[in-house]
């Protein structure tokens, strides 16, 4: 399989179908609901808590590719046979479509996600090994420092000063950095938890030896 391409998807009022209606489709479904989605449910059985879910269409009968019209996603979360017919269909509006647990039919893939004061991170093992995704993601979730809502506050204030004074891309990061260091140097915060102060990013941003966090440097980095 080739790279994928990592993507966050605004679905707030988007129609999306899913097929499927077991624990695994009540599982989707609760995403796709704190997503904003306009659901719609296909399944000849489904479960109480899907019966009971506000705000969706259900339709207690077989998948019909017509199904997908209009549709923006499709999430297939039925048995194999099931979730390849999904994919035929989907295949040939274009529409890409997710198949939990079912890579050879999915052309899309939820992801481990944390989300926490502002800040989303998505874990993808394409598909290959979801329960280390779920790993990661619970790895992840304990790295993020408990204050970073003073990072994302003091990201978003920096970014309004950097695009009037026109600061270039390049420059943002260190300046940012340098900020959330001056965050600790006035609270006390960062001498009653030093684990969680930012100088040790500092240094690696600096190229000074110890501990890499790669998320933190990577080339993918974006600014915009």
């Amino acid at each position: 399989m080739s790279e994928l391409l990592p993507l966050f998807l605004n679905l707030a009022g988007r129609a999306v179908v899913l097929v499927g209606g077991g624990p695994v489709a009540t599982a989707k479904l609760r995403q796709l609901m704190a997503a904003g989605a306009d659901v719609r449910v296909i399944a000849p059985d489904v479960t109480d808590e899907i019966a009971a879910t506000p705000g969706i269409t259900v339709e207690r009968r077989p998948f019909e590719p017509a199904d997908l019209e209009a549709a923006w996603l499709v999430v297939a979360a039925a048995t194999p046979g099931v979730n390849r017919q999904v994919a035929d269909a989907a295949e040939t509006r274009r529409l890409f479509v997710n198949a939990v647990d079912d890579p050879a039919n999915a052309s899309a893939f939820l992801s481990g996600v944390v989300r926490r004061d502002g800040v989303t991170l998505a874990i993808s093992t394409s598909g290959a090994a979801p329960a280390l995704t779920a790993l990661l993601r619970e790895g992840l979730d304990a790295l993020l420092p408990r204050d970073l809502a003073s990072w994302m506050w003091q990201a978003r204030t920096s970014r309004v000063v950097w695009r009037r004074e026109a600061v270039p891309m390049e420059a943002r990061k260190p300046r940012l950095l340098q900020a959330l260091n001056e965050l600790y140097d006035r609270s006390s915060e960062g001498a009653m938890h030093p684990e969680k102060s930012v100088r040790a990013v500092s240094a690696i941003a600096a190229g000074e030896r110890g501990p890499r966090v790669p998320w933190l440097n990577a080339p993918e980095d974006s600014w915009l």
